[in-house]
């Protein structure tokens, strides 16, 4: 078993904007199938609009905002979960007024 702590360090990918990421549980913890993060964003910012070949299981601990997924745009609220299949163009938008929070668990990449 391993408790940690973690700290947040700016998302610096291309189109990101005031968005925090710390890794809870990867692959130096001895990981090898997920690895599960968490993200801040503060009120007005965002991730990177993207895609890539993997899923995302998203879970809101607290704020509100918008998760832009293949153009369309749906609201997001504490304990809302989502689901974001692979290759498929998303970003998390904060458009509330607190901080918008939430876990996001990937596979690993050497599955």
């Amino acid at each position: 078993m391993i408790i940690k702590d973690y700290k947040f360090l700016p998302v610096r990918e291309e189109g990101a904007e005031d968005t925090e990421k710390a890794v809870l549980i990867g692959e130096e913890e001895g990981a090898r199938n997920f690895i599960m993060r968490v993200f801040r964003i503060i009120p007005g910012g965002f991730t990177p609009y993207h895609k890539h070949d993997w899923e995302h299981e998203v879970y809101i601990l607290r704020g509100e905002g918008t998760v832009k997924i293949a153009g369309k745009e749906e609201p997001i609220k504490q304990r809302d979960a989502a689901f974001i299949p692979p290759n498929i163009e998303h970003q998390f938008i904060n458009t509330g007024n607190e901080i918008l929070e939430f876990i996001c668990v990937i596979p690993t990449r050497k599955r």
